[in-house]
């Protein structure tokens, strides 16, 4: 059955399908020899090149993916050119495809992020009509009333549109400082952040400690990724409304 290039490349590993249609556009990908078409078809077998590199014939296996403690002060980007230490300096090798990630994290904040070498899955997992709940530990300078945390899970007002939380348990704290676990089916920039500040409460810690079915292990060491095992890479399909591909022999 043929299946569009777009998501064929994405599956591959080499990026979502936003990423691969740019690839596509910019006629860096050939089928059977001539440079390919946006929204084209290609069969299972077809012969795909791209920048060069021809892709295997292999059917989709089980794509690999891993869990990564985000220590505070790296960047997700591939590359900064102030030189500051990211996310991708700890993953471990792979042979074919590149390693994809499910969303981001600030520079200030750490905790949980996923990676995986299937473009589909990560750009499903991030896709907001897919409500997929990320949950956070937030400390904050000052202390949400009840008045406030009503608000947070009824919609706050932002510059660029309304947000809320699914849920603010109060976490405790000392002093002058106070936790919450929320949780959020969005990754826009800043939000957690933005939405307490809206209420004058500074962020001053933020951990992710799930995405999803994912929970981040209490003995995963900051700076350390451990690859998850099938029954959750199952559950983030399922999560994602995708079919769980077939086990790599």
């Amino acid at each position: 059955m043929s299946e569009k290039l777009q998501k064929v490349l994405a599956q591959r590993g080499l990026g979502s399908r936003r990423e691969m249609e740019r690839v596509i556009a910019a006629g860096r990908v050939r089928v059977a020899g001539r440079i390919a078409e946006l929204g084209e078809r290609v069969e299972p077998g077809a012969e795909i090149v791209v920048d060069g590199w021809r892709l295997g014939h292999k059917p989709k296996a089980q794509a690999r993916v891993l869990m990564y403690h985000k220590m505070a002060g790296e960047m997700c980007t591939r590359s900064d050119p102030q030189g500051r230490p990211l996310v991708f300096d700890h993953l471990p090798p792979i042979r074919q495809g590149r390693w994809v990630a499910v969303g981001r994290l600030d520079m200030n904040s750490s905790g949980l992020m996923l990676f995986t070498t299937d473009g589909e899955l990560a750009a499903r997992l991030m896709h907001p009509t897919q409500e997929i709940v990320r949950s956070y530990a937030v400390r904050v300078l000052g202390r949400a009333d009840a008045g406030v945390i009503a608000k947070l899970k009824t919609g706050v007002t932002l510059e660029d549109g309304p947000a809320h939380f699914t849920e603010v348990q109060d976490a405790g704290g000392d002093g002058a400082n106070h936790w919450y676990h929320v949780g959020i089916m969005e990754g826009r920039k800043r939000e957690v952040r933005r939405m307490f500040e809206a209420f004058g409460l500074v962020v001053s810690r933020l951990i992710r400690i799930s995405y999803g079915p994912i929970d981040l292990p209490r003995n995963l060491r900051p700076g350390h990724s451990r690859p998850l095992l099938s029954a959750d890479i199952a559950a983030l399909y399922a999560a994602a409304g995708l079919p769980t591909p077939r086990k790599s022999r």
